[in-house]
């Protein structure tokens, strides 16, 4: 039997204990992503409770579709692709029914590739994320999927379900967007 005594474990035997529903090696892999996955959600549906039960519920999902997994080198991209999908689905529900519109809220921008918590205190970069969300929900998500989350135009495609063409033409008009806002500000 293989026992966790450290907390430095290397995430394919934490794996190969999760398979297993092993509850200590599932903490473990919650414990090492779960910040950097909120704020993910956090990102696309700006509700901080919500963005909280997505990124639960992609654990979840994750656990149970772990044999789904073919390289477990990949389980953080996959997680995050996961948390990803379930955003935008709650994003495209909230957008159809018009429950909540997207509100100017602030959260922070956290992520291993990304724009990190304390390069927040620059200025400009507090200025470029505000901006940001004053955008269409459209140009926003694209732009935050495109800049922050580092998705290609395929990707943002497959995610928006909109064509290439769109896409292309989407993110360029949220860029113009934004420039022009970030101008009159300057």
């Amino acid at each position: 039997m293989f026992f966790l005594t450290s907390t430095n474990q290397n995430i394919e035997q934490l794996l190969v204990l999760c398979k297993s529903c092993n509850q200590r090696a599932q903490l473990e892999v919650y414990n090492r992503y779960n910040k950097a996955m909120y704020n993910t959600a956090l990102r696309i549906v700006k509700d901080s409770y919500k963005a909280e039960d997505i990124m639960q519920e992609s654990f979840l999902t994750a656990f149970t579709k772990l044999e789904t997994l073919e390289d477990t080198k990949l389980f953080g991209a996959w997680l995050k692709r996961i948390v990803v999908n379930n955003s935008i689905a709650h994003y495209n529900k909230t957008v159809k029914q018009n429950e909540v519109p997207l509100e100017t809220v602030m959260y922070k921008v956290e992520d291993d590739k990304g724009i990190e918590e304390h390069s927040q205190n620059n200025d400009k970069v507090k200025q470029i994320i505000s901006m940001m969300k004053t955008l269409k929900p459209n140009y926003s998500l694209g732009l935050t999927l495109h800049l922050i989350e580092g998705y290609d135009y395929d990707e943002i495609c497959n995610i928006m379900d909109i064509s290439y063409a769109n896409c292309r033409t989407m993110i360029s008009r949220a860029k113009e967007s934004l420039r022009k806002k970030l101008e009159l500000t300057a």
